[in-house]
């Protein structure tokens, strides 16, 4: 789940950076007067009220060393970390070069073992001298709700979820019930090689042709809308589902297609045009399919060029 969730953070980081940026600055001014720090450090606790879902406020100095304890609502992390060296952390020095608020890349938090991203805020004085850099730990889920809600949250979402996940397994059991069948059909002629029906093999290798390409629909639709893995590259963000589906149904019928021709040759050749017709049903769906993604993958990258 963590990867989709770093790639709808990656398309709205900007917009989560000047809203954190924002909060942060209307709590606490970026400049003081008289280079008294402690009149920011006081604002603190109503910065963490303003971020409700923040896991930890806290302020470094100049060198990169926490100059208070942890503020958060969280037992575990509050009054924790005066003291810490955190000069290595990219939020620190990316502040320091760049001379403004920042929003770091997810990383692992080594308290908390969640991903987080920090929003740092440096504080000047009237001469621009650095007086400490005030930092907001939120975690990745938390701020995705915050700026970009995602639908999974809803009430539909989880409706949508319950769902796809009882239509998976209803679709898994179909699989499941083909591939028995399928498999009693081929494995009840036992050791005796004599007795084996072409025809009879024919229908086997049909029912689990079709059981596999069911059970890659439910592959499927349970990464793609339950787990919420990220789509696969190469075929933009078009619905994953619908181009494996399509794709399972064309490897099937290409199989199918080769036992026809098989079996009209062995029982009536001159049924072979039907399995010619097969045949070009089955290059006719290739070529749509590949026409549809040739078509929606310029699209994509055009949209990503654009964010």
């Amino acid at each position: 789940m963590q990867i989709k969730e770093i790639k709808e953070y990656a398309e709205i980081r900007a917009k989560a950076r000047a809203y954190l940026c924002y909060i942060i600055g209307r709590n606490i001014s970026d400049t003081i007067q008289n280079g008294d720090i402690h009149t920011v450090l006081s604002k603190l606790e109503g910065l963490n009220d303003s971020i409700p879902k923040a896991e930890a406020i806290y302020a470094l100095d100049g060198h990169g060393t926490q100059i208070i304890p942890n503020i958060s609502k969280i037992k575990k992390l509050n009054g924790i970390g005066k003291g810490s060296s955190r000069s290595d952390r990219a939020y620190f020095y990316r502040t320091i070069k760049e001379h403004r608020c920042v929003l770091t890349e997810p990383y692992p938090s080594h308290i908390s073992n969640t991903m987080v991203v920090t929003a740092s805020f440096p504080i000047y004085d009237e001469s621009d001298n650095l007086l400490c850099i005030i930092c907001v730990d939120i975690s990745l889920s938390n701020i995705l709700r915050m700026v970009y809600p995602s639908s999974a949250d809803s009430i539909f979402g989880k409706v949508t979820k319950v769902g796809y996940t009882a239509f998976s397994l209803a679709l898994a059991l179909v699989s499941l019930l083909l591939f028995v069948k399928g498999a009693t059909a081929f494995l009840h002629f036992g050791t005796d090689l004599m007795a084996i029906d072409i025809n009879e093999m024919f229908k086997a290798t049909i029912l689990l042709t079709l059981s596999l390409a069911i059970f890659d629909l439910v592959k499927a639709i349970f990464e793609e809308e339950v787990l919420g893995k990220e789509k696969k590259e190469g075929a933009g963000d078009g619905h994953q589902t619908m181009i494996r589906f399509l794709g399972s149904i064309i490897i099937a019928l290409s199989i199918e297609a080769l036992m026809l021709v098989f079996k009209f040759a062995l029982t009536d050749p001159a049924k072979l045009l039907y399995a010619v017709y097969l045949i070009g049903g089955v290059s006719l769906l290739l070529v749509s399919l590949s026409v549809y993604i040739k078509f929606n993958l310029p699209y994509v990258k055009t949209t990503k060029k654009t964010k």
